[in-house]
């Protein structure tokens, strides 16, 4: 094994080992005042790891015998996952400057990068055990992360339920793993696929390795939150303090849908016929459980929960199809989802009320076009590109998932998730009627950090506008080679 060569291919995750540990004994020493430069140190660390993905670890190959995949898939998702988190990190220092009782301490921005290794471990595993290790790492700092506001009831009960269904999510995942490994004798995912591929004709293996797949799937479904196991999802989004619900509902879930479709596809691709349909269940069930749960919900973070669920749903109808096409589709679709999930948490951090305390009622966005009306309009736009209306960009996502589908001869499928989505356009299109025809609530006061805020919900408005039609051959190309890696 030559060891240089494997660091080099898994290079990001060196980088942001490294300096999380570093910057974690800085934190020590130089204790809460150093938070603001131990945040745009890690935001430096974080693009130090995207640019190591311009070499050998973007498109190198097999590293640690098979355990590690530096391909073009993988590259793809953690340039979102970098994004994402280096987002969550900027927004952070201001929504906590203002929380009254808990001040933003330099522990946050190492939780996010050792959130990001586990991340990327996730998107580049090939082999059942690293995955394990990546999504752990993950989960653990993602638990402390909800939890961050120690004096707030609502952050501490969001900690623990997270914790709790994530151990039992674990445990899920793990039970089927050895399921898995006790039918196939091996871990890797390229000696599960041959193993299916050669038992199916032996009924005992086969359906021990089905019962191995459906358990696995199952505790993947926790992870991106996919129905039915999405109970968490709402309760730990209002909870969680608002820059660590963005991250959770854009970073991780990328890190999720791509682990999924690496294991769908690389490791039990020739058992299609059976995850197909557990996949099939799952996107519908989000979809449409996604749009009817959030009709009546009052509570801006809330809402946004059902609609990431939503969303996800969308994102599986691509895997459903099993083609490159489809899993170019799901990664067009999140690359796009990113966008319009972190432009709305943005927004949402610039509700506040005089006393400068974050305000999350829906009620509170009433005649905010008359009030701050570019805030209105960027939150049209994110809303509007949400429920997939032409000619915003979120259009274009599903068409893609959609697309893939009817080639792969999923026609139900594609019916269903249409029509289902009609459901889903109606609260966001209730909050854009909110924002523009109700009577005005109090104004929304603006913060000292709103020049930087409001330069990133510009930038993400420009980016689902019908500008990011432009973006279209280069993003297609690359997602497209981003699948092709996985087949």
């Amino acid at each position: 094994m030559d060891y240089a060569a494997n660091l080099m291919l898994s290079l990001p995750e060196v980088i942001l080992g490294i300096g999380a540990v570093i910057l974690m004994m800085f934190s020590a020493w130089g204790g809460p005042g150093a938070t603001r430069a131990v945040s745009w140190a890690s935001v430096a660390v974080l693009f130090g790891a995207g640019v190591a993905l311009t070499g050998p670890a973007g498109h190198g190959g097999d590293a640690y015998l098979g355990l590690y995949h530096a391909d073009a898939f993988a590259a793809f998702a953690k340039v979102l996952i970098y994004i994402a988190t280096a987002v969550a990190i900027i927004m952070a220092p201001g929504f906590f400057q203002r929380t009254a009782g808990d001040n933003l301490r330099p522990e946050y921005p190492v939780l996010m990068l050792l959130s990001a290794t586990g991340m990327g471990l996730m998107v580049s595993a090939g082999d059942l055990l690293t995955l394990y290790v990546g999504l752990e790492l993950q989960s653990l700092a993602a638990y402390v992360l909800a939890s961050f506001m120690r004096r707030d009831q609502r952050s501490a009960e969001a900690g623990l339920k997270y914790f709790v269904l994530g151990a039992l999510a674990s445990g899920i995942l793990l039970y089927g793993v050895s399921l898995v490994y006790g039918f196939t004798g091996t871990t890797l995912f390229r000696g599960i696929a041959d193993a299916y591929a050669i038992d199916a004709a032996n009924p005992v293996k086969s359906l021990g390795m089905v019962f191995g797949l459906v358990f696995v799937f199952a505790g993947l479904a926790f992870k991106i939150s996919a129905v039915p196991f999405h109970m968490w999802t709402p309760d730990v989004y209002e909870g969680a303090p608002t820059p660590v619900t963005a991250f959770f509902a854009s970073a991780p879930k990328v890190a999720a849908i791509g682990l999924a479709v690496r294991v769908a596809v690389e490791a039990m691709g020739p058992a299609l016929g059976e995850w197909r349909q557990i996949v099939i269940f799952a996107a519908l069930a989000s979809i449409i459980l996604g749009a009817v749960a959030a009709i009546g919900q009052t509570n801006i973070k809330r809402l946004l929960a059902y609609s990431s669920i939503n969303n996800v749903g969308f994102a599986l109808v691509g895997l459903a199809a099993g083609t490159p096409e489809g899993v170019a589709g799901v990664m067009t679709y999140m690359a796009i989802y990113v966008a319009m999930t972190l432009g709305s948490f943005l927004v949402v951090l610039q509700m506040r009320d005089a006393d400068g305390q974050p305000v999350e009622s829906i009620a509170s966005l009433s005649g905010m076009s008359r009030t701050r009306p570019a805030l209105a309009a960027a939150m049209a736009i994110f809303m509007f590109s949400l429920a997939g209306i032409p000619p915003l960009f979120g259009f274009y996502a599903k068409f893609a998932v959609f697309s893939a589908a009817v080639q792969a001869g999923l026609f139900p499928l594609a019916a269903i998730g249409i029509a289902a989505s009609t459901i889903g356009a109606y609260y966001y299109l209730r909050i854009v009627k909110t924002m523009y025809f109700d009577d005005p609530a109090p104004a929304f006061v603006k913060g000292e950090e709103g020049a930087l805020q409001g330069g990133l919900i510009a930038l993400a408005a420009v980016a689902v506008s019908p500008l990011g039609y432009l973006a279209i051959p280069a993003l297609g190309a690359w997602s497209m080679a981003a699948a092709q890696a996985l087949f």
